[in-house]
Protein backbone atom coordinates (compact mmCIF):
# COMPACT_ATOMS: atom_id res chain seq x y z
CA UNK A 1 0.00 0.00 0.00
CA UNK A 2 1.25 3.01 -1.30
CA UNK A 3 1.29 6.17 1.58
CA UNK A 4 0.94 10.10 1.03
CA UNK A 5 3.30 12.40 2.30
CA UNK A 6 1.88 14.89 4.84
CA UNK A 7 3.15 17.62 6.54
CA UNK A 8 6.59 18.35 7.21
CA UNK A 9 9.30 16.77 4.91
CA UNK A 10 13.34 16.78 4.76
CA UNK A 11 14.70 16.62 1.86
CA UNK A 12 18.42 14.29 2.27
CA UNK A 13 20.73 16.46 0.48
CA UNK A 14 23.74 18.69 0.90
CA UNK A 15 23.63 19.84 -2.62
CA UNK A 16 22.49 23.32 -3.07
CA UNK A 17 21.38 22.32 -6.70
CA UNK A 18 19.59 19.07 -5.66
CA UNK A 19 17.87 20.87 -3.25
CA UNK A 20 16.80 24.25 -5.25
CA UNK A 21 15.60 21.44 -8.24
CA UNK A 22 13.29 19.18 -5.49
CA UNK A 23 12.04 22.17 -3.69
CA UNK A 24 10.54 23.58 -7.06
CA UNK A 25 9.40 19.79 -7.95
CA UNK A 26 7.49 20.15 -4.16
CA UNK A 27 6.24 23.43 -3.65
CA UNK A 28 3.13 23.20 -5.69
CA UNK A 29 2.03 20.27 -3.70
CA UNK A 30 1.98 22.36 -0.59
CA UNK A 31 4.75 20.30 1.04
CA UNK A 32 6.98 22.02 4.07
CA UNK A 33 10.26 21.13 2.79
CA UNK A 34 13.79 21.26 5.64
CA UNK A 35 16.89 20.31 4.10
CA UNK A 36 19.20 17.77 5.77
CA UNK A 37 22.03 20.27 5.16
CA UNK A 38 19.86 22.78 6.65
CA UNK A 39 19.42 20.79 10.06
CA UNK A 40 23.06 19.98 10.07
CA UNK A 41 22.81 15.91 9.68
CA UNK A 42 25.75 13.96 9.02
CA UNK A 43 25.95 13.05 5.47
CA UNK A 44 25.46 9.14 5.76
CA UNK A 45 28.02 6.89 3.68
CA UNK A 46 27.09 5.93 0.44
CA UNK A 47 27.68 1.47 0.42
CA UNK A 48 24.68 0.93 -1.72
CA UNK A 49 25.78 -0.71 -5.34
CA UNK A 50 22.91 1.03 -7.25
CA UNK A 51 21.02 4.74 -7.37
CA UNK A 52 18.61 2.89 -5.81
CA UNK A 53 20.23 1.35 -2.79
CA UNK A 54 22.04 4.90 -2.23
CA UNK A 55 18.75 6.89 -2.18
CA UNK A 56 17.33 4.71 0.28
CA UNK A 57 20.29 5.29 2.57
CA UNK A 58 20.59 8.72 2.25
CA UNK A 59 16.50 8.80 2.87
CA UNK A 60 16.47 6.34 5.63
CA UNK A 61 19.72 7.99 7.62
CA UNK A 62 17.64 11.75 7.62
CA UNK A 63 14.11 10.07 9.08
CA UNK A 64 15.71 8.37 11.49
CA UNK A 65 17.35 11.30 12.73
CA UNK A 66 14.23 13.48 12.62
CA UNK A 67 11.64 11.77 13.10
CA UNK A 68 9.68 12.82 10.08
CA UNK A 69 9.51 11.32 6.18
CA UNK A 70 12.85 12.47 4.43
CA UNK A 71 12.96 12.42 0.62
CA UNK A 72 16.19 11.77 -0.98
CA UNK A 73 17.59 11.74 -4.61
CA UNK A 74 20.52 9.35 -6.02
CA UNK A 75 21.21 10.28 -9.54
CA UNK A 76 24.44 10.21 -11.89
CA UNK A 77 25.78 9.69 -14.96
CA UNK A 78 25.77 6.75 -17.32
CA UNK A 79 28.34 6.56 -20.27
CA UNK A 80 27.46 3.72 -22.24
CA UNK A 81 31.38 3.51 -23.89
CA UNK A 82 32.72 3.47 -20.58
CA UNK A 83 30.48 0.65 -19.02
CA UNK A 84 28.33 2.91 -17.49
CA UNK A 85 31.04 4.86 -15.35
CA UNK A 86 31.35 7.42 -13.87
CA UNK A 87 27.34 5.67 -12.63
CA UNK A 88 26.90 6.03 -9.10
CA UNK A 89 30.43 7.36 -8.15
CA UNK A 90 29.26 10.19 -10.69
CA UNK A 91 29.58 12.69 -7.28
CA UNK A 92 32.82 11.46 -6.39
CA UNK A 93 34.34 12.08 -9.32
CA UNK A 94 34.24 15.60 -8.72
CA UNK A 95 36.01 15.47 -5.53
CA UNK A 96 35.74 16.70 -2.60
CA UNK A 97 36.09 20.13 -3.99
CA UNK A 98 32.76 19.26 -6.54
CA UNK A 99 35.31 20.32 -9.17
CA UNK A 100 32.56 18.97 -12.47
CA UNK A 101 34.61 20.61 -14.58
CA UNK A 102 37.59 18.08 -13.57
CA UNK A 103 35.31 15.42 -13.54
CA UNK A 104 34.13 16.09 -16.83
CA UNK A 105 37.54 16.69 -18.47
CA UNK A 106 38.36 12.91 -17.05
CA UNK A 107 35.35 11.64 -19.11
CA UNK A 108 36.12 13.52 -22.59
CA UNK A 109 40.29 12.05 -21.71
CA UNK A 110 38.60 8.26 -21.32
CA UNK A 111 35.98 8.72 -24.20
CA UNK A 112 38.87 10.31 -27.02
CA UNK A 113 41.09 7.52 -25.33
CA UNK A 114 38.82 4.72 -26.30
CA UNK A 115 38.18 7.22 -29.62
CA UNK A 116 34.50 7.51 -29.10
CA UNK A 117 34.34 10.88 -31.19
CA UNK A 118 31.35 10.25 -33.01
CA UNK A 119 28.05 11.60 -31.55
CA UNK A 120 26.48 7.61 -31.99
CA UNK A 121 29.61 6.63 -29.54
CA UNK A 122 29.56 9.35 -26.78
CA UNK A 123 25.54 8.02 -25.62
CA UNK A 124 24.66 8.59 -21.85
CA UNK A 125 21.65 8.91 -19.75
CA UNK A 126 21.17 10.24 -16.53
CA UNK A 127 19.58 8.79 -14.08
CA UNK A 128 17.68 9.74 -11.00
CA UNK A 129 16.32 7.23 -7.98
CA UNK A 130 13.92 8.80 -5.62
CA UNK A 131 13.25 7.59 -2.29
CA UNK A 132 11.05 8.77 0.65
CA UNK A 133 11.63 7.02 3.96
CA UNK A 134 9.26 7.22 7.03
CA UNK A 135 10.87 6.56 10.34
CA UNK A 136 8.84 3.57 10.80
CA UNK A 137 11.23 1.80 7.93
CA UNK A 138 8.39 2.40 5.15
CA UNK A 139 9.60 3.00 1.92
CA UNK A 140 8.63 4.44 -1.65
CA UNK A 141 10.94 4.49 -4.11
CA UNK A 142 10.95 5.16 -8.15
CA UNK A 143 14.01 5.62 -10.67
CA UNK A 144 13.46 7.16 -14.29
CA UNK A 145 16.04 8.10 -16.99
CA UNK A 146 16.72 10.72 -19.98
CA UNK A 147 18.63 9.15 -23.19
CA UNK A 148 21.19 11.95 -24.35
CA UNK A 149 24.73 12.70 -25.98
CA UNK A 150 28.11 13.88 -24.20
CA UNK A 151 29.06 17.05 -25.88
CA UNK A 152 32.61 18.56 -25.72
CA UNK A 153 33.25 21.35 -24.71
CA UNK A 154 30.71 21.79 -22.07
CA UNK A 155 28.17 24.23 -23.06
CA UNK A 156 26.21 26.46 -20.51
CA UNK A 157 26.46 27.95 -16.85
CA UNK A 158 22.81 26.99 -15.67
CA UNK A 159 22.00 23.63 -14.13
CA UNK A 160 24.97 22.04 -11.69
CA UNK A 161 27.00 18.70 -12.59
CA UNK A 162 27.53 17.34 -15.33
CA UNK A 163 24.78 19.12 -16.95
CA UNK A 164 27.01 21.55 -19.60
CA UNK A 165 28.08 18.41 -20.94
CA UNK A 166 24.62 16.17 -21.84
CA UNK A 167 22.73 17.05 -24.74
CA UNK A 168 19.13 15.29 -24.37
CA UNK A 169 18.02 13.29 -27.45
CA UNK A 170 15.60 15.52 -29.40
CA UNK A 171 17.17 19.33 -28.08
CA UNK A 172 19.69 21.40 -29.15
CA UNK A 173 20.86 22.56 -26.19
CA UNK A 174 22.37 20.74 -23.24
CA UNK A 175 20.91 20.87 -20.11
CA UNK A 176 23.55 23.67 -18.99
CA UNK A 177 22.03 26.05 -21.50
CA UNK A 178 18.40 25.45 -20.25
CA UNK A 179 16.49 27.57 -17.62
CA UNK A 180 15.25 25.15 -14.75
CA UNK A 181 11.25 25.58 -15.87
CA UNK A 182 12.85 24.08 -19.35
CA UNK A 183 15.18 21.15 -17.61
CA UNK A 184 12.35 20.40 -14.82
CA UNK A 185 9.42 22.31 -14.97
CA UNK A 186 6.29 20.25 -15.04
CA UNK A 187 3.41 21.04 -17.62
CA UNK A 188 2.13 22.78 -17.74
CA UNK A 189 4.97 25.28 -17.83
CA UNK A 190 7.98 22.77 -18.63
CA UNK A 191 8.03 19.15 -20.43
CA UNK A 192 9.54 17.32 -17.09
CA UNK A 193 12.16 16.66 -19.29
CA UNK A 194 14.81 15.58 -16.54
CA UNK A 195 15.74 12.43 -15.06
CA UNK A 196 14.83 13.94 -11.56
CA UNK A 197 11.41 15.62 -13.18
CA UNK A 198 10.76 12.44 -14.77
CA UNK A 199 11.31 10.28 -11.02
CA UNK A 200 9.40 13.02 -9.60
CA UNK A 201 6.26 12.19 -11.87
CA UNK A 202 6.39 8.70 -10.71
CA UNK A 203 6.50 9.67 -6.92
CA UNK A 204 4.10 12.22 -7.15
CA UNK A 205 1.23 9.87 -8.62
CA UNK A 206 1.91 7.41 -5.74
CA UNK A 207 3.08 9.96 -2.83
CA UNK A 208 1.49 13.33 -3.11
CA UNK A 209 -1.74 14.97 -3.05
CA UNK A 210 -2.40 16.37 -6.75
CA UNK A 211 -1.84 20.00 -7.80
Amino acid sequence: MHRRITGKLVIATHNPGKLAEMRELLAPHGVEAVSAGELDLAEPEETGDSFRANAAIKATASANATGLPAFADDSGLVVDALDGAPGIYSARWAGEAKDFMAAMTRIERLLQERGATMPNQRKAQFVSALCVAWPDGHLEEVEAHVDGTLVWPPRGTAGFGYDPAFLPDGYARTFGEMTSVEKHGLPPLGLGLSHRARAFVKLAEICLEPR
